[in-house]
């Protein structure tokens, strides 16, 4: 139970990466506030899940790319269970498409839901927890804020912007004992991820050495380790999760 005790609120909790997060974190001990889009179906799957692993879930839906909603999530959790401990930034979209051929509306939806919807709960989530001096915001990126992919303009840029973002309020934060770190995982087995492993999938498996994709739990190890107070003292960090897709795919 390395998070007994805490309380977190996860963005995107109700699939994939953060569904996973959401219910390691219930199984590590800690309550746990899901923030989802659309599916209501979804999200109350995955509440239902964190009570049946004997921990306390609150459901709320918010679309991240909104201006409003940030600030009064954090405040809900606060008010009904006292305090913030952890704050996972996972929620995010992809539009793909050459630069030349991407709208303007492709890039701004997906700026306005990875980076600046990753910003406006930092700032809400900073202002709970600084009045605690204590805290753990973890934000997820991506291997395409370090790597070149053809298309992915606007995610890189929004993936590369939330790692400097990360840099810089850890650095802003460190003097309250919050700590802000980032975690980039590689190809992870997801609904999002399903069209891009069906196009390229055994070009991308070659240049994985650990020969494998990588999967939700992977993720939520991390976030987990980073979560706790076993990662105390670190702050500012990009986790890369990518079975060592980095080191330019030598086994």
């Amino acid at each position: 139970m390395r998070l007994e005790g805490k309380t977190a609120l996860v963005t995107g909790g109700s699939r994939g990466i953060g569904r996973e997060i959401a219910l390691r974190f219930a199984k590590e001990g800690a309550k746990v506030a899901v923030v989802y889009g659309r599916s209501v179906a979804e999200a109350e799957s995955v509440a239902a899940e964190i009570k049946a692993a004997g921990s306390e879930a609150m459901l709320l839906q918010h679309d991240v790319a909104e201006s409003a909603g940030a600030a009064e999530n954090i405040e809900k959790v606060v008010a009904d269970w006292g305090k913030l401990d952890v704050l996972v930034n996972n929620a995010g979209v992809i539009r793909d498409g050459l630069m030349i051929q991407m709208s303007d509306e492709d890039w701004d939806v997906v700026i306005g839901t990875n980076l600046t919807g990753t910003f406006r709960y930092c700032r809400a989530a900073a202002l709970a927890m600084m009045k605690k001096r204590t805290g753990s915001i973890i934000n997820l990126s991506s291997v395409a804020a370090q790597h070149s992919n053809k298309g992915q303009a606007n995610y890189a840029a929004s993936k590369a912007g939330v790692e400097a973002l990360t840099r810089t309020l850890a650095s802003e934060m460190a003097g309250r004992k919050i700590r802000v770190n980032c975690i980039a995982p590689g190809f992870i087995q997801t609904d999002m991820t399903v069209k891009v492993l069906g196009m390229a999938g055994e070009k991308i498996l070659a240049a994985i050495p650990l020969k494998r994709y990588g999967a939700p739990p992977d993720i939520a190890a991390a976030a987990t380790y980073l979560a706790s107070d076993e990662s105390s003292y670190v702050t500012g960090q990009v986790l890369t999760v990518d079975g060592g897709l980095g080191l330019g795919g030598q086994a």
